[in-house]
């Protein structure tokens, strides 16, 4: 009886206040549901202003729980996001470095690399698109990742 009487219009106080009419039916239901937790301690006294309290308090602390997330979620964003010009110099030496190293790098060894990291392709299609045998595939991938990362590391 007292959900019937009272939902309606615990539920358009909380949407008056927060905009959001998903969030205002959550919360009114949560308020009725805090209310019957209560309820053996409330045999006299006034209902409905219980009602808009409790719906009030938790309206405000699913506010503050979305303000800290969000708040969290923009400082973690921004930290990604700032790199320093530290940061931006090593890797533009460390991509210029690795340019000069796989030109360097031997044209069936090169193959098989760019074949692999850029293209995406698998060991066996590289075999099959060269015409070579997979234990060839793998020897020069071995090759080159050692060789690149020698030419890397000494440059």
């Amino acid at each position: 009886m007292i959900f019937d009487t009272y939902f309606s219009g615990v539920r358009n106080y909380i949407y008056y206040r927060s905009g959001d009419s998903d969030l205002a039916t959550d919360v009114a239901q949560e308020t009725f549901m805090r209310l019957w937790e209560k309820m053996p301690r409330l045999v006299n006294g006034n209902i409905k202003a219980l009602l808009f309290k409790i719906s009030g308090d938790i309206l405000i602390t699913h506010l503050r729980k979305q303000k800290v997330a969000l708040k969290f979620s923009s400082r973690v964003r921004n930290e990604e996001l700032s790199e320093s010009p530290y940061d931006l110099m090593h890797y533009k030496e460390l991509l210029t470095k690795y340019e000069k190293a796989l030109e360097s790098l031997p044209e069936k060894q090169r193959k098989v690399f760019l074949l692999s990291r850029m293209d995406g392709m698998r060991y066996f299609e590289i075999a099959d698109y060269l015409g070579v045998s997979l234990k060839a595939v793998e020897k020069r991938m071995k090759n080159a990742l050692d060789y690149l990362k020698i030419a890397i590391s000494n440059s």
